[in-house]
């Protein structure tokens, strides 16, 4: 948006240009670098948006935002008049900028502008790819950026950017020049990946898989699947979407004008060959793909094929290293002072997710196998069962010691063969765990993100403990839904 012209981004966004900025030199920009829904962490010629939340209203921060260096303001028409009104008595200030927009609905028209951003970038050549499912989302992105950085000009969604509010901030922030944006979606309910599929126009969709997550408010696998083929009903005829090999949930959500790429075994893209020196041997359309990943974690495996069936619908075949960063909190290893090694998985949880946690514990630890797991949330009536099941599935799969945390959790104790230790909460977790440790444990943290098992972490010395988390002066986007958040503006310090 950097080029765009004050009038066409209020018409791009449907909104009214209330104070036009002040001039700027010759040759500097004329539009925004990006925008951005919490003052606390605009940068200087960001736009930003005033979203209304049910206890709070953003736009009553929307002076405070241009006095931090703001491009301008998106904002509803009565924060708009005051917002002139001190424009024209000098009230505020602003170096080089100071546009104020109104709307009446700030989210609805930052949807709009993301909209029109993404086709101006269409309009260059670049192309999207949106990913959505129960569980490894984040981490395919992240696979899939770091195969297509090495050939192409790529934009990801940074961090958890995967909302209805986060998902248009990461398309605004796609510089002009970009190739390929890779998009993140996340759901809290039925209408939600449309919504995101809406503004994304993908050319290329990815379905990691379909899980048992958000059953408390969809009620059923099959009203799961069906939510995340939104994305599948969403696509253009002719594009791509990506799905897992053999899944009878996606079934009847499949298109007959939309090339269905599948991934895993028996799929179009599957690994046929986990060789010694860490690399893998990969066949993809009858083309034999070697690659040497960063990682080795079975669960990662199946995401890298779903990002090389990606990758090919766009065109590109990769081959050789592939260096990932993954986003914090999903799966980092760090090796702490008292000689164990911490697996910090913490940032959200499902029994899917939890069952691969645990796989990976169990392969690959060199001595006492320790998982400190907290509470999956939003499962419904079958949450006490699910949980039961995990614990079942600690003991079979070797887990020594068993550290459940929140009341949910504690459901594992009754199908847990090892030493446990139940307690209520992750500050009760953070005070016993450290002194169960041994020299030479692999330790997992995971549990859901409500839980905020990031305090075991951060008790363990773990550094970059707590990234992401919300709350007080950690504005982090809303994830994948595990607990409804209203909007920016409503969730607890956001702004």
């Amino acid at each position: 948006m950097r080029d765009w012209e004050p009038r066409r981004l209020a018409q791009a966004a449907g909104a009214q240009l209330v104070v036009e900025p002040a001039r700027v030199s010759s040759g500097m920009p004329t539009g925004p670098r990006g925008a951005s829904v919490d003052s606390r962490e605009l940068r200087p010629g960001e736009l930003f948006v005033g979203l209304r939340g049910e206890r709070e209203d953003g736009g009553g921060y929307a002076a405070k935002a241009l006095s931090a260096g703001a491009w301008g303001v998106l904002v509803t028409p009565e924060h708009a008049r005051v917002l002139a009104a001190a424009a024209n008595a000098g009230e505020v200030t602003n170096a080089g900028a100071g546009a104020v927009l109104a709307h009446e609905d700030p989210l609805g028209a930052l949807h709009a502008l993301a909209r029109a951003w993404r086709r101006e970038l269409g309009g260059r050549g670049a192309r999207v790819v949106a990913i959505t499912g129960s569980t490894g989302k984040t981490s395919t992105k992240d696979i899939l950026a770091a195969l297509l950085g090495a050939r192409t000009r790529v934009a990801a969604s940074p961090a958890n950017r995967n909302t209805e509010i986060g998902l248009p901030l990461a398309l605004l922030g796609a510089p002009k020049d970009v190739e390929v944006v890779v998009l993140e979606m996340a759901m809290r309910g039925a209408g939600q990946i449309a919504q995101l599929t809406a503004i994304a126009e993908p050319d290329v969709g990815v379905i990691v898989n379909v899980g048992p997550a958000h059953l408390q408010l969809l009620g059923s696998l099959e009203a799961i699947a069906a939510a995340k083929a939104e994305l599948i009903a969403g696509l253009q005829s002719g594009v791509s979407v990506v799905v897992p090999a053999g899944e009878p949930l996606l079934a009847r959500h499949l298109r007959d004008d939309v090339n269905t790429i599948t991934f895993g075994e028996g799929g179009d893209v599957r690994l046929v060959e986990r060789r010694a020196d860490g690399s893998v041997l990969i066949v993809a359309g009858g083309e034999e793909i070697e690659l040497w990943p960063s990682f080795a974690q079975a669960h990662n495996l199946l995401n890298l094929l779903a990002a090389v069936a990606a990758a090919r619908a766009l065109g590109y075949t990769p081959s050789g290293r592939v260096e990932v960063e993954f986003s914090a909190m999903r799966g980092q290893r760090e090796a702490l002072a008292g000689g164990a090694l911490l697996i910090d998985d913490c940032y959200n949880a499902n029994p899917m997710s939890m069952r691969a946690a645990i796989d990976d514990l169990a392969e690959t630890a060199r001595a006492r196998r320790v998982a400190v797991l907290g509470d999956m949330l939003e499962l419904g009536p079958d949450a006490e069962r699910l949980h039961r099941e995990i614990g079942r599935h600690a003991g079979a799969s070797g887990i020594e010691l068993l550290v459940a945390v929140g009341p949910l959790a504690a459901e594992m104790s009754a199908t847990f063969a090892g030493e446990i230790h139940c307690v209520p909460d992750a500050p009760a977790a953070a005070e016993t765990v450290p002194g169960l440790l041994r020299t030479g444990d692999t330790v997992l943290v995971k549990g859901s993100r409500g839980v905020g098992l990031e305090r075991v972490v951060a008790a363990l010395g773990a550094g970059g403990a707590g990234e992401g988390t919300t709350g007080e002066g950690h504005p982090g986007e809303p994830s994948c839904g595990e607990h409804p958040v209203v909007s920016a503006a409503a969730a607890p310090g956001r702004r």
